[in-house]
């Protein structure tokens, strides 16, 4: 049977509201309560019991670290029970892929100022906030390299390796060039008036809006997920793993086997074709195939 939760304003009330000296005591003891509840064992038990995902016992951990910390700073409660040692693991969750013809089918039903960040975020790998920040003098539109620079609206990238230029093929170049000869914008991702968007969260919502008219799309589809496959574009054509972390611009080779590790092929196979290559080569001679021999 679940366990009930006492709210933290349930507490706060049985205290006598201001949480004065003379009730420390039982905030103490309610704390101690939530902390004993929201132990890794019992979210296991329940939310497994449910069928939850671990990412979901993850998520709701850290919004009731959220509440309980607004709770203490309130002086409701006199302590968040909710740290890093009580936190459930996030769980591994394969990103989802979409086709090409999903891409393609999203980037026709956005509005046109948000098109380029569909293909910036599919065909180059940018992150949301580079993409929205991609500015005209960022792309080398004659050799066909995008350099990102900052992130949204001006901050540095999130690690040194971002800034590592990334090769496009003179087909995006064109794309990206056309656009900058349109809009005359700011940024390459421009609202509809040409003007620079208002932030990322113009070009997720975009992204939302149009998901539900590209068939098969998941509800929880975001522009992140473009990342996804782009590299699952650059393995499909054979790239090694220190060639897909280049263009992802991932600190280390680690992180991009972690995350697109299944998306390689099945090596198992590969090493059974290698050596199955040596016996296809193998000269007929005496005591070859079929010949039986002694220890």
């Amino acid at each position: 049977m679940a366990r009930r939760l006492p709210h933290p304003a349930q507490v706060h009330r049985a205290a006598g509201g201001g949480a004065p000296e003379a009730h420390q005591g039982a905030l103490r003891r309610s704390a101690s309560g939530f902390g004993q509840a929201v132990r890794r064992p019992w979210l296991d038990r329940q939310l497994k019991a449910e069928g939850r995902a671990d990412s979901h016992a993850y998520a709701l951990h850290a919004r009731l670290s959220q509440l309980f910390s607004d709770a203490v700073h309130d002086g409701i409660a006199p302590r968040n029970p909710c740290f890093r040692r009580t936190s459930p693991g996030t769980g591994k969750q394969r990103p989802y892929v979409a086709t090409t013809e999903q891409v393609w089918a999203l980037y026709n039903a956005v509005p046109a100022g948000i098109r380029p960040a569909i293909l910036l975020g599919a065909h180059a790998g940018l992150r949301l906030a580079e993409a929205a920040a991609l500015r005209p003098e960022d792309v080398d539109f004659i050799r066909g390299v995008v350099s990102p620079a900052i992130q949204w609206p001006s901050e540095p990238l999130k690690s040194p390796t971002s800034k590592t230029p990334i090769p496009i093929p003179n087909e995006l170049s064109l794309e990206l060039s056309a656009t900058f000869a349109r809009e005359r914008g700011l940024t390459i991702v421009t609202a509809e008036d040409g003007r620079p968007i208002a932030g990322p969260w113009a070009i997720e919502r975009a992204v939302r809006d149009a998901r539900s008219k590209v068939e098969g799309l998941p509800t929880e589809f975001r522009f992140h997920d473009l990342r996804h496959y782009f590299a699952s574009l650059l393995i499909a054509s054979g790239l090694d793993v220190k060639v897909v972390q280049a263009r992802l611009r991932h600190a280390s080779a680690k992180t991009t086997l972690d995350t697109y590790g299944h998306l390689w092929p099945d090596k198992d196979e590969s090493s059974r074709a290698a050596v199955a290559a040596v016996y296809a080569a193998r000269p007929h001679s005496e005591g070859g195939r079929g010949a039986s021999g002694s220890a």
